[in-house]
């Protein structure tokens, strides 16, 4: 079994995706270190969600490999998804479901140890602010509570990498900075890397920035370096040739 042998605790090789005749990536290589932020920022329909896909081991790249905390999630998958804490764009909640029998059931699934279980499920229903709904039935939350939800169980056996599928779309601005808040919290320790096309996100948080476009890597740096001294929407356009929505456009 592989083992952790330098602080990119995600990585990525060359991956490329086909369908079919379709490429919905090529050749995309990245890092994300511990204690970091990544954004990986991009237009729908760009490769982002098939890059997680693969990272996560849901998907098999045509070519390519990934690393999650060390162990490759062609090879090693399940001793990789055991660091790993994966949110996806759709959440993937049982709407009668409690939080708390949400969390239980995850956490069994995951075969953690009772009193590890309490002792977890304590934790993040603390850090993700659950209480007041923390036996409610999850189809009565709102879409803030619900990505909550999914944030906890994504922390639940406090893994060393997080990788997270637009995680505020659909919110609105006191429930964004919230899970702004949680995210930033969780990053100390851990590689973070978040699927989005919402520019203010990437300003809010963004250690380091990937731009994606057509399936191909456009950029990898920092914010400043991806300004270039400009606006970042106007950069965002020069390296997609899309024009990205705005928050209220996505909540609209």
């Amino acid at each position: 079994m592989s083992q952790v042998q330098n602080v990119d605790w995600i990585r990525a090789e060359g991956l490329t995706k086909y369908y079919g005749d379709f490429m919905a990536i090529r050749d995309v290589s990245l890092s994300v270190p511990k204690g970091s932020i990544t954004y990986f920022l991009g237009p729908n329909g760009a490769g982002k969600s098939t890059t997680l896909r693969c990272l996560t081991g849901f998907l098999a790249p045509t070519s390519g490999q990934a690393y999650v905390a060390g162990h490759d999630m062609i090879e090693d998958r399940i001793a990789g998804c055991q660091e790993l804490g994966y949110l996806g764009e759709s959440g993937a909640l049982y709407p009668d479901m409690t939080p708390a029998s949400y969390l239980r059931f995850v956490g069994g699934a995951r075969g953690m140890e009772k009193t590890r279980l309490k002792e977890r499920m304590e934790c993040v229903a603390h850090d993700c602010q659950l209480g007041e709904v923390w036996s409610k039935p999850i189809r009565k939350l709102s879409r803030g509570f619900c990505q909550r939800v999914g944030l906890a169980q994504a922390m639940l056996d406090d893994p060393k990498v997080l990788i997270l599928d637009e995680p505020t779309l659909g919110l609105d601005p006191n429930q964004i900075a919230i899970v702004r808040e949680l995210i930033r919290g969780f990053a100390e320790d851990k590689a973070v890397l978040i699927s989005t096309h919402i520019l203010q996100e990437v300003e809010a948080l963004a250690d380091q920035i990937i731009v994606i476009s057509e399936g191909q890597l456009r950029f990898t740096g920092n914010l400043e370096e991806l300004k270039e001294g400009r606006g970042l929407e106007q950069r965002f356009r020069e390296l997609t040739g899309t024009h990205p929505p705005s928050e209220n456009e996505v909540a609209a």
